[in-house]
């Protein structure tokens, strides 16, 4: 049990008295927030700009990155609390740094693709023989493609050159035809097509549908359970707006992409939005799903050891937060 100090019952009792706050009556602790800069990312953006965490009396800060994995390393090294990201670099987080899954945000098997440079006339993945591949190395796009996808095309190591680059410096080098193809994920794969500078020859929906997950530090859960309960009730309002309310959340992100100076337009947006199912929550197969991804990453010789579900996995917090 949390002990609660007068201090901290007079300043949440004070909180409570704000415009439609539903703070508890304690102080909670502030959030690390770390979140990929690709679409993946931008459902935990809206959530930091809807002023629903406020509204359940969280306080947070943001740490930006172009791509999940290196939030993960961030967490392994507790600079952040919590961030999202697929499930490969939540497993090699758990096993470098005994991190746990707290929700699952989204599935976005649709918005990762193999992007080729639209003059090169490729079609199909066995394609990629001999050419230059952009690649976010130990990213789960990354991880899929070279232990999954390339694979099953015929693809061995070395039949094709694999380019460690971050997925927002992809398209610059595919124009200046520095590579043949990328390895990306939306919004820089519509970019690319609506661009006229490649091709997509495939989603990787039919391999993974590529659950998201918030993860987060096993100390800050063990620290901070009343934080996480309120943060993952924020998320269950989050939720309604992405449901009920489509057009003012594509305005919130599109916005985030202009500040940054991405010339894109809103319908093509909206196309790459459209590939991010948001459904917060916790099913019931997460684990199964995990496994095989595991597997593999246990092969490639990428984890030390399959992880224990029973203590990777925490449902009894989004539980919480729904009773």
């Amino acid at each position: 049990m949390r002990k609660i100090t007068r201090r901290n019952y007079l300043a949440g009792s004070l909180a409570a008295l704000g415009a439609g706050a539903v703070s508890p009556a304690f102080a909670l602790d502030t959030v690390r927030q770390g979140y990929q800069t690709n679409i993946w990312g931008m459902p935990t953006y809206y959530l930091l700009k809807s002023g629903l965490l406020e509204k359940h009396g969280v306080k947070f800060e943001e740490f930006a990155v172009p791509s999940g994995n290196l939030t993960m390393q961030q967490m392994v090294a507790r600079q952040v609390d919590l961030g999202t990201y697929a499930g490969q670099s939540f497993i090699i987080g758990h096993d470098k740094g005994g991190l746990v899954i707290i929700a699952q945000i989204e599935t976005v098997g649709k918005t990762a693709q193999i992007v080729v440079r639209k003059d090169l006339n490729a079609s199909k993945v066995a394609d990629l023989r001999g050419l230059k591949v952009a690649n976010q190395t130990g990213s789960s796009v990354g991880n899929i493609f070279v232990d999954i996808i390339a694979p099953a095309a015929g693809l061995k190591k070395g039949d094709f050159q694999e380019v460690r680059m971050d997925v927002n410096n992809m398209i610059a080098a595919m124009a200046a035809k520095t590579v043949d193809a990328m390895v990306n994920v939306e919004p820089y794969n519509e970019i690319a097509v609506a661009d006229g500078i490649g091709t997509s020859i495939m989603d990787f929906s039919g391999v993974d549908k590529m659950p998201v997950f918030m993860a987060a530090t096993p100390d800050f859960v063990e620290k901070s359970a009343d934080t996480v309960v309120a943060y993952l009730k924020a998320w269950q309002d989050a939720a309604a707006g992405f449901k009920n309310n489509p057009g003012k959340v594509a305005d919130v992100i599109y916005s985030f992409y202009a500040s940054k100076g991405y010339n894109m337009s809103r319908d093509a947006f909206v196309k790459a939005l459209a590939r991010v199912e948001v459904s917060p929550g916790f099913p019931s197969d997460i684990a199964t799903n995990l496994q095989r991804d595991a597997e593999v990453l246990l092969r490639e010789k990428k984890i030390s050891a399959i992880p224990d579900w029973k203590r990777a996995l925490r449902p009894d917090l989004w539980a919480k937060a729904s009773s």
